[in-house]
């Protein structure tokens, strides 16, 4: 590890492709947060998912997004006697990122309404500048906002983020699925800001519950808990949705077409709450809200 820093031993969290330790920067006495790549040993350079989240955080500068410090690398070292079987130590290389107390899923379930409030309006905010600056983060959930101070969020883990066009082509296998909006899992691949904003609603709505509001295990129930609450979808409401790629074999069609019951569910809340969530989870993505038009509601507005 590089001399700076001081690790402790216990990770803070693991991935496929990362491990995240607590640290102290030893000449400024910082805490920080380093993340370590997980180099494939039969490949040279680093994972692809990894550059696009540093070329992006680069470019990202906002209060409201985890900011990534610089990049170092431990020392490497050599292990034998000159021969073509000795094994080279290249060292590892971390990710340096602030410090940040804890992640929102220690609190999705037991925050006070106004806390609420100042989280919501903070993500949105980061989400905001994201998108003007053509950055869909794909994959907004309680593990990827941190928490600091017990009042300041921030978006992190841009692992899944991309740049976009608005006529580019995206893999639709993102976004956690719990918060995936149903564009994407009926295999939509052009698509845009609405798909972060459905994730945000979802996280908004949980924050009411106190518990998840899809919680699916498959991607076909998933879609069933969504038209549950949201209304079945047609091309009324929905003009061009029968014509997404997985649109037959995904879409369950009863008898009986559901009509939307997602204000039922949320019929004790706070007016204002209630009607932000309601456009932030519309299924046509065309109609959703966006981050800065959910800014100037009256939710935070009262």
């Amino acid at each position: 590890m590089d001399a700076r820093f001081m690790a402790y031993l216990e990770p803070i969290v693991g991935g496929d492709f990362v491990e995240v330790f607590e640290a102290v920067d030893i000449i400024t006495g910082e805490r920080a947060a380093l993340k370590k790549i997980k180099l494939d040993d039969g490949k040279e350079g680093f994972p692809r998912q990894i550059l696009r989240e540093i070329k992006l955080l680069k470019k990202l500068d906002h209060e409201n997004i985890i900011r990534l410090k610089e990049i170092v690398v431990s020392p490497g070292s050599a292990h034998g006697t000159g021969g073509s079987d000795d094994h080279i130590y290249r060292g590892d290389i971390y990710m340096v990122f602030e410090y940040m107390d804890h992640d929102l899923k220690k609190v999705l379930h037991h925050s006070a309404p106004s806390q609420v409030k100042v989280y919501m309006g903070q993500l949105l905010k980061g989400l905001q500048y994201c998108h003007a600056n053509n950055v869909l983060h794909r994959d907004i959930k309680g593990a990827n906002l941190l928490i600091t101070g017990g009042k300041l969020l921030k978006l992190a883990d841009f692992g899944l983020a991309r740049l976009f066009t608005r006529d580019g082509t995206l893999t639709n296998h993102v976004i956690t699925l719990w918060y995936r909006p149903p564009e994407l899992l009926l295999g939509a691949t052009s698509y845009a800001e609405p798909v972060d904003i459905w994730s945000v609603g979802c996280i908004f709505a949980e924050f009411l519950l106190k518990k998840p509001l899809f919680p699916g295990r498959t991607e076909q129930e998933q879609l069933s808990k969504i038209f549950e609450l949201c209304g079945s979808p047609n091309e009324e409401s929905w003009p061009g949705v029968s014509k997404l790629p997985l649109y037959k074999t995904m879409t369950i069609r009863p008898a009986t077409p559901t009509k939307r019951s997602l204000r039922d569910i949320l019929q004790n809340f706070d007016c204002p709450a209630v009607e932000l969530i309601e456009r932030m989870l519309i299924l046509n993505p065309s109609q959703r809200i966006s981050a800065q038009d959910a800014l100037g509601a009256a939710y935070f507005i009262n």
